[in-house]
């Protein structure tokens, strides 16, 4: 019999030994919860943990009826609020080391919060608490609530009104405010923001009254802004500069794309004189073609033709020695003149050799060509 009872009682321990931990919460079940809010997606980070309103309720009115406070926290206008000790040194790591070194002092445990208004310190004090806020409270004192939550380290509060602020309290009005306390509080996101805010709204900006407390309170800061204004308008000026040079070395390639399809495979009326055209043929892929045409035509019938004689004709004239300087076997190019280009390339100086060269790689650069493009090449325009 004592045999059988001590098997029972092993049986019984290696069973509560092996019992297996409970599964994690399912997915679906931790969604549902964050929609509902009663968990976090910062508890969540940490471990699951189910916060529910009713908790969160309970610690507001701990709050709103200040039962066993044994804190006063001194405001603005003589207002007084009643907190609890423990709260507070949970909360703030300097609103704990403020506490200790009242209670060293045998004095009454108090706190002294000026410089803000009053409504504003009940809310970053009932934050304290809850983790909650109005948002008619936020609305109004967010820049407030932005300096305690960094004076007092309160890291939670002081994101929440950085992205409230991204989020649509930022205006034209308040950026130059929130970018002197954003600065102040080590924001760098939120001065950011307010700096290209400034920058791409400068004149209303600059006409604002905060603008001109600004100008007499910081005149550096002033200066720094307009330092910066005025480097990003050289990098727009560059931008858009380049922008343009990208824009006619495009235009250029398809130059020279048009120029050979025309003189190598006929376009409309003009190309070799071996060339059948039809009467309803379809559109010319090539977009520079059209103009090419013209200026073809001009430069056909124009009896002032000399390069410098006439604009389209010089347009013409350095059409064509551009193209000699891409074309690889000027022996077989249909295109007019390539072989005399070639020949005065080796009789011109190396500086203007340099010149075209130059071109011809920032041409091929643009479109993203490595090496003379495959309508250029000694294979295709012999087709």
């Amino acid at each position: 019999m004592e045999n059988t009872e001590n098997i029972c009682k092993d049986l019984i321990s290696a069973k509560a030994n092996t019992i297996p931990t409970p599964p994690p919460l399912p997915k679906s079940a931790i969604s549902s919860h964050l929609q509902k809010g009663l968990v976090s997606s910062e508890s969540l980070q940490r471990g699951y943990s189910c916060v529910s309103t009713a908790l969160r309720d309970r610690w507001d009115s701990l709050f709103d009826e200040a039962y066993g406070a044994d804190v006063t926290i001194h405001t603005d206008h003589g207002g007084i609020v009643y907190t609890h000790a423990y709260v507070l040194g949970m909360a703030s790591p300097v609103m704990k080391g403020m506490l200790k070194q009242s209670k060293t002092s045998g004095r009454k445990l108090s706190i002294s919060i000026h410089g803000v208004p009053p409504d504003a310190v009940k809310v970053f004090v009932r934050y304290l608490y809850s983790c909650r806020y109005e948002k008619e409270d936020m609305e109004e004192f967010v820049m407030p609530l932005l300096v305690l939550s960094h004076v007092y380290v309160v890291p939670q509060l002081k994101r929440e009104c950085e992205r409230q602020l991204g989020r649509g309290l930022l205006t034209l009005e308040n950026v130059v405010d929130v970018f002197q306390l954003a600065l102040l509080c080590d924001a760098p996101h939120l001065s950011l923001l307010c700096h290209r805010v400034i920058l791409k709204n400068f004149k209303t900006v600059s006409s604002t009254e905060a603008w001109q407390s600004m100008r007499q309170s910081h005149p550096v800061l002033e200066k720094e802004l307009l330092e910066s204004l005025i480097e990003e308008d050289n990098k727009r000026k560059k931008r858009e500069k380049k922008r343009n040079e990208k824009q006619i070395y495009l235009e250029l390639f398809e130059a020279m794309e048009a120029l050979v399809h025309i003189c190598r495979d006929g376009c409309r009326t003009i190309g070799p004189h071996d060339k059948d055209f039809k009467v309803n043929q379809p559109p010319c892929k090539y977009a520079a073609c059209k103009g090419l045409e013209l200026l073809i035509r001009h430069f056909a019938g124009c009896k002032l033709r000399a390069p410098g004689g006439c604009t389209q004709c010089k347009r013409m004239w350095q059409l064509l020695e551009l193209h000699s300087h891409l074309c690889a076997d000027s022996s077989l190019c249909r295109v007019p003149l390539c072989r005399n280009f070639k020949d005065r390339i080796r009789k011109l100086g190396r500086k203007n050799e340099m010149k075209w060269r130059l071109l011809v790689k920032k041409i091929l650069r643009t479109k993203g060509v490595a090496r003379t493009p495959f309508f250029l090449t000694t294979e295709t325009i012999s087709i």
